[in-house]
């Protein structure tokens, strides 16, 4: 399904990101290319899931000038703060941005990983991962989306079975995370 309305690039390579340590002390900043070169640097990340009213989630197909895992389905929006920004300030804003939502974010959990994208780069992320629930059919900015689509919880299950390096990594992480720890946090009330 494709509902596009803009095209406006709202971020790039030299936007410097926030390197933290394992307890999510900030620690300084780096450009973005910097931090995902080789096996990539720590820094603040943060993940959102929308839901609609059925209760299916937003995913998003990853546009193909993406650097690391460039036409890949992943979850509604993932990004990283601006230096200053509260977290949940972040998410409304990139929700926007890139979605055309406004969101209004739950926090559920943070973890940290690290996966390579072959020889083109690393992500090195301490990532806090938030939902938000009601949300209307997206108005996708196409210079950071592919494609769009609802989809139910069983379907996703089914298709990452099926399919699972069509997945960004941490959708893989956190779905397994949601599904089984934050269950009746992400279910249609």
């Amino acid at each position: 399904m494709k509902s596009r309305a803009r095209f406006e690039v709202v971020s790039s390579d030299d936007e410097p990101l926030i390197l933290v340590d394992e307890q999510d002390r900030e620690v300084g900043t780096l450009d973005k290319q910097s931090c995902h070169d080789g096996a990539g640097a720590l820094h603040r990340a943060f993940s959102l899931f929308v839901f609609n009213a059925r209760g299916d989630t937003l995913l998003q197909r990853r546009h193909a000038s993406k650097r690391l895992w460039p036409g890949y389905w992943s979850n509604g929006c993932c990004s990283h703060p601006r230096h200053g920004e509260v977290l949940e300030e972040a998410v409304i804003r990139r929700a926007h941005q890139e979605l055309g939502l406004t969101v209004v974010p739950e926090f559920l959990f943070k973890f940290q990983y690290q996966a390579s994208f072959g020889d083109t780069g690393s992500e090195f992320e301490l990532c806090s991962v938030f939902v938000s629930h009601g949300a209307s059919a997206p108005r996708v900015n196409e210079a950071e989306i592919a494609e769009w689509r609802w989809i139910s919880r069983n379907e996703l299950d089914r298709e990452m079975e099926a399919a699972p390096d069509s997945f960004t990594p941490w959708l893989k992480i956190e779905w397994q995370r949601l599904t089984t720890e934050f269950l009746a946090r992400i279910q249609p009330t």
